[in-house]
C-alpha cells in the first residue's frame, strides 16, 4: 500500500492501486474470476484457516473489488471498506451483525423507504425494535435508549426532507452508553462530510449515486474499523452473498476519479436552482441543507464542506398538482436515484417512500406536495427552465 495522499482530490485517482503491480496498467484491471488456484493444498488450508492472505473465491475477496475498498477506506478515514451488490445489501449486513432479536434501534426521524421496510421486517421477525428520534438534543437522544439499544442509525441529510443531524453531538452521547453510531453518507459521500472524523463508528453508501455518477452500476459500501468490518466480511456479507462483482467495482473506481469535479458541479447548479425556486410564487418552502433559511444551516457549516446536489421542496397544491409539475417536465427525467450527470425528478410519496404508511410518513415531513429533485451536471440555465415552465402550468 502507497502512503495515504493528504489531499482529497489526489487519493480519489491514486489511493489503493499501484501500477507497478499490475504489469504496469495505468487502470485496475477487472479480476473476472469467480475463484483462484493455490499451489498446493496446504496453501489452500492455511488461506481457509486464516493463517496466509490470498484469495480464495470471489464471493470472499476480489483484487479489483479491493482496490475500490481501500480508496473508500483512506476518503473516509476508516481503517478498512467493503463493498457490496447494492445499498441495501450494505444496509442490511451491516444491522444484522450489530444486531439480535429482541434489541433495540434508535434512528433518525426520516430515512430512505426501503431502509425503513428493512428495519420494519426486523422487527417483525426478530422483535428488534426501532424507535425513531429527531435527535436534536443530547437529552433528546438519551432519552431514546433503551438498556437493549445495540445501535444508532442516522442518515444525515435526511432522505427526502434534507433535514441535519449534528453527528459530532449524537457521537458523543452514543460513547457514553458504548453503542456505535451508523451513518448512512450517501447523500454527501466523503467529499462533503466525513462522519468517522466526527466520532461514528460505521459509514454506509449506497455507491449507485455519487460515487459511481453515472447512472450505470447498482451497489454498495461500508467503512469501518478494520475488527468490525472483518465481522461483517466473514458472516453477514459471506452467507447472505450481497457481493459486487468485478466489473461494477471497476465502474465505480472510474467514477470516484471524477467525484470532487462533479459534485462542485452539482453543488454550484443545485444553490442556483434553490434561489430560483424560493422567489417562484407556485413554490410554497424549499428544503436544502446550505440554504440561509435551513433551521439546521448551523450543523451544515459545522460538518459539510457544501450543501450537496438533492433540493426537496414543496409546492402549492396537493398530490395530484406535483404530480402534474413532474408531468410538464421536458428534458428533467422522472426517476428515482440520485448522483448521475442527469437531473432527476421524484415523489417521495408515491415513489422512494411508498412503502411507509402515510401517517407515519407524514409525521417525517414526507407531505403528498413534496417533490425530490437530484440536481445534475447540464447547464443550470436549462434546469431551470424546464423546471419554471413545468411550475407556472400548474
Amino acid at each position: 500500500m502507497k502512503k495515504k495522499q493528504d489531499h482529497f482530490e489526489t487519493a480519489v485517482i491514486h489511493q489503493g492501486y499501484d501500477s507497478k503491480n499490475m504489469l504496469g496498467s495505468l487502470t485496475p484491471p477487472i479480476f473476472q474470476t469467480s475463484t483462484y488456484t493455490f499451489e498446493n493444498a496446504e496453501q489452500g488450508e492455511r488461506r481457509f484457516a486464516g493463517e496466509e492472505e490470498g484469495y480464495i473465491y470471489s464471493r470472499l475477496g476480489n483484487p479489483t473489488v479491493r482496490v475500490l475498498e481501500d480508496r473508500m477506506a483512506a476518503l473516509e478515514n476508516g481503517e478498512k471498506g467493503l463493498a457490496f451488490g447494492s445499498g441495501m445489501a450494505a444496509v442490511s449486513a451491516v444491522l444484522i451483525a450489530l444486531t439480535k432479536a429482541n434489541d433495540h434501534i434508535v434512528c433518525s426521524s426520516g430515512l430512505y423507504g426501503c431502509t425503513f421496510g428493512l428495519l420494519t421486517m426486523m422487527e417483525e421477525k426478530y422483535n428488534i425494535i426501532t424507535n425513531y428520534t429527531d435527535m436534536k438534543t443530547k437529552a433528546e437522544l438519551r432519552a431514546a435508549i433503551k438498556p437493549e439499544t445495540v445501535v444508532i442509525y442516522v442518515e444525515t441529510p435526511i432522505n427526502p426532507t434534507m433535514r441535519l443531524i449534528d453527528l459530532q453531538m449524537v457521537a458523543e452521547v452514543a460513547r457514553e452508553y458504548h453503542i456505535p453510531v451508523v451513518v448512512d453518507n450517501t447523500f454527501s459521500t466523503p467529499y462533503l462530510q466525513r462522519p468517522l472524523d466526527l466520532g461514528c463508528d460505521v459509514v454506509i453508501h449506497s455507491a449507485t449515486k455519487y460515487i459511481g455518477g453515472h447512472g450505470d452500476v447498482i451497489a454498495g459500501l461500508a467503512v469501518g474499523k478494520e475488527s468490525f468490518i472483518d465481522l461483517v466480511a466473514r458472516t453477514t456479507q459471506k452467507d447472505i452473498g450481497g457481493v459486487l462483482s468485478p466489473f461494477d467495482a471497476w465502474l465505480l473506481i472510474r467514477g470516484l476519479k471524477t467525484l470532487p469535479v462533479r459534485l462542485d458541479r452539482h453543488c454550484d447548479n443545485a444553490e442556483k436552482i434553490v434561489e430560483k425556486l424560493k422567489d417562484h410564487q407556485k413554490v410554497a418552502y424549499v428544503y436544502y441543507p446550505d440554504d440561509e433559511k435551513n433551521p439546521d444551516i448551523s450543523i451544515t457549516e459545522k460538518q459539510m464542506k457544501r450543501g450537496g446536489g438533492v433540493i426537496s421542496f414543496e409546492i402549492k397544491g396537493d398530490k395530484k398538482v406535483a404530480q402534474q409539475v413532474l408531468n410538464h417536465l421536458t428534458f428533467l427525467k422522472i426517476a428515482v436515484s440520485l448522483g448521475d450527470a442527469e437531473s432527476l425528478i421524484e415523489h417521495p410519496a408515491t415513489m422512494t417512500h411508498a412503502v411507509i404508511p402515510a401517517e407515519t410518513r407524514q409525521g417525517m415531513g414526507i407531505t403528498d406536495q413534496l417533490i425530490r429533485l437530484s440536481v445534475g451536471l447540464e447547464a443550470w440555465q436549462d434546469i431551470w427552465s424546464d423546471l419554471d415552465q413545468a411550475l407556472n402550468k400548474i
